[in-house]
C-alpha cells in the first residue's frame, strides 16, 4: 500500500485530522485544495450528514479562503437552484468568481473574501420574502452537507451588481448568500430556549419538540429570533413578527420546523 493510500484511509475516518490538515495541504502557489482530498471530503459530506444534521453545523461564516468550489460541486448547486425556481417559481442564480453583489461597505467593515454568492430573486409577489427564506434555507443547508460554508447578507448586498447577473431584470433581490470555503466553520449563535418561542396546547409530542429545537438554530435577522410557534393536535401555527426582513425569517424558520418535526406530522394553520 502506497504513501498516498495510507493517508487517503487515515483521512477518510478521522475528519478531525482531514479538517486540520486542510491548511497544510494548500499550495502556496493558488491556494487549492488537492484533488484527491476535495474528493473525499465530498465524498463524506454527502454520505454521513443529512439536511437535519448540517442544521447543527451551519453557522455564519464571513470569512473565505480563495479556494474555488469544484465544478461538479457547482453543478449539484445549480441543480439544486432550479429545482427550488421551478417549484416556488422564483430566480435564484448562483455566481461564481465575483464579489460584485456585495455592497462596498461589507467588504470594507466585513469581509474582503467573498468570491461567490447566491442572488435572492423572484417576481414581486406578497409571498416573495417567504418563498426566498424557505429556499435561501434549503440552500445554505444544502451547502453545509457539501462542506462549504454560507454567509446570510440580507442588507449589505449590492442590488445593481447582484442584477448584472440575472437574465430577467424585472425582478425584486431580497438579499444575497456569500457561499464558499469558510476560514473558519463559524460559531452558535446565542440563542432564546424553546419556552421563549413555542407553546403546545396539552404535552407537546416529540415531533413538536424536535420542530421547535430546529427552529432555534434557524438564522435570522440581527439574530432576534422573532419566532412564535403554536400546536394545537397536528395543526401549528407560526409567525415571525412584523419587521422588514420578517417574511424572510418567518420562511427560514418554517423550513428549520419541516426539518426537525418532518412534514408527514403536522399541518401548518393558515395564518
Amino acid at each position: 500500500m502506497g504513501l498516498l493510500q495510507i493517508i487517503t484511509i487515515y483521512l477518510y475516518v478521522n475528519m478531525d485530522v482531514m479538517v486540520l490538515s486542510l491548511k497544510s495541504l494548500y499550495t502556496k502557489r493558488d491556494n487549492q485544495i488537492p484533488v484527491f482530498y476535495t474528493k473525499l471530503n465530498r465524498k463524506f459530506m454527502e454520505e454521513n450528514m443529512t439536511i437535519k444534521e448540517a442544521i447543527k453545523e451551519r453557522h455564519m461564516v464571513r470569512q473565505y479562503t480563495n479556494t474555488a468550489i469544484p465544478a461538479d460541486i457547482v453543478e449539484l448547486i445549480n441543480e439544486r437552484i432550479v429545482q427550488n425556481n421551478k417549484k416556488y417559481n422564483l430566480h435564484l442564480t448562483l455566481v461564481v468568481n465575483n464579489s460584485d453583489g456585495i455592497s462596498g461597505m461589507a467588504r470594507l467593515l466585513l469581509s474582503k473574501t467573498v468570491n461567490n454568492y447566491i442572488v435572492l430573486a423572484g417576481m414581486d409577489t406578497h409571498e416573495l420574502d417567504e418563498k426566498l427564506g424557505y429556499c435561501g434555507a434549503d440552500l445554505i443547508l444544502y451547502a453545509q452537507t457539501m462542506g462549504l460554508n454560507t454567509w446570510w447578507i440580507g442588507g449589505m448586498f449590492n442590488r445593481k451588481g447582484a442584477l448584472k447577473n440575472l437574465s430577467n431584470k424585472d425582478v425584486r433581490i431580497n438579499g444575497v448568500i456569500a457561499i464558499g470555503y469558510g476560514g473558519t466553520q463559524g460559531v452558535p449563535h446565542k440563542s432564546k430556549t424553546a419556552a421563549e418561542i413555542s407553546e403546545y396546547n396539552g404535552n407537546a409530542p416529540q415531533w413538536f419538540v424536535d420542530g421547535v429545537n430546529a427552529l432555534l438554530y434557524a438564522p435570522t435577522a440581527l439574530n432576534k429570533q422573532p419566532f412564535v410557534v403554536k400546536g394545537n393536535g397536528n395543526k401549528v401555527s407560526i409567525s415571525a413578527g412584523d419587521g422588514h426582513f420578517s417574511g424572510i425569517d418567518l420562511g427560514i424558520g418554517k423550513y428549520h420546523f419541516e426539518v426537525g418535526a418532518g412534514k408527514e406530522n403536522f399541518e401548518w394553520e393558515v395564518q
